[in-house]
């Protein structure tokens, strides 16, 4: 496992799930409908990764994968659609753990379906980053009648990221990055216009800033690293990076809000940067 996971594709996982933390907020700042944000958030980063994809040289149109594509696009669509409803129907805190369960349904995929072998070295580190994340998380989520639908929201969301990465995952397997992501981004964004439009709310942005970093900061950089990340790590793994978020949150929280963690949530913290420590063993 040294030499494996280490270097470059554990740096992109770690940086590109940081900068997804960042997307919770930015869906809360624009002035558009939560599926609206989503659907900007695909539609203004495409034509700059299709230009990446298209400088590659990705190789003959016939020999790309759309099918796994166009099912990468649609499960991510209907987790940023159901998440970014998730989020203002919720708290930050509660949206931010339930979405990241995609940590322990991507383990779990890997034991009984892909039987990677249940070594210490992945589900120790694992166990402790989820553990570090209920802690971080805990005192500020909130159980309570009125987050239900947005929990389980989130919940959902979690569900159909599991579903993305494992067919980004298989794309990876024959594809570069930047072939795979705009495939998966430009067939997000046409599932997402129909989706906007019927939600309803408002669509065009008076302020676009929020959108315009939510595509930047959220697809063109995060998940643009978390693909290259996926064709060179196992789901278990993956999954350990996705729970960087809350660490990450938190952080954001003390640095711009002034907010100061708790004992425990100190502790939940340090697990987080533990599990890190060890998965680059």
């Amino acid at each position: 496992m040294a030499e494996r996971f280490a270097g470059a594709p554990v740096a992109a996982l770690i940086l590109g799930s940081s900068l997804l933390a960042f997307g919770p907020l930015l869906v809360r700042l624009a002035d558009v409908a939560p599926v609206a944000s989503a659907f900007w958030r695909m539609a203004l980063a495409a034509p700059v990764l299709v230009a990446v994809a298209l400088w590659r040289r990705p190789g003959p149109i016939g020999h790309l994968p759309w099918r796994l594509g166009v099912a990468a696009g649609a499960f991510f669509a209907a987790d940023l659609a159901v998440w970014h409803a998730g989020i203002v129907r919720t708290t930050t805190a509660n949206a931010t753990l339930f979405a990241n369960t995609t940590a322990f349904m991507l383990a779990a995929w890997g034991l009984l379906v892909l039987r990677e072998k249940p070594e210490l070295s992945r589900l120790g580190p694992l166990a402790l980053a989820g553990l570090g994340a209920i802690l971080l998380l805990g005192q500020s989520a909130e159980a309570s009648p009125k987050n239900l639908l947005g929990d389980l929201l989130s919940l959902a969301a979690a569900a159909f990221y599991t579903l993305y990465l494992l067919v980004v995952m298989r794309m990876r397997d024959s594809h570069p990055t930047a072939t795979v992501i705009a495939l998966a981004t430009v067939a997000s964004a046409a599932f997402l216009l129909p989706a906007a439009l019927v939600a309803g709310g408002a669509f065009w942005p008076e302020d676009w800033r929020p959108v315009v970093a939510l595509a930047a900061s959220s697809q063109l950089a995060g998940q643009g690293l978390m693909v290259f990340a996926s064709g060179r790590l196992p789901a278990s793994v993956l999954g350990i990076g996705l729970l960087v978020q809350p660490l990450v949150s938190a952080a954001a929280g003390m640095l711009v809000f002034g907010e100061r963690l708790s004992a425990l949530e100190l502790s939940g913290a340090s697990l987080i940067l533990l599990a890190l420590l060890l998965v680059r063993r």
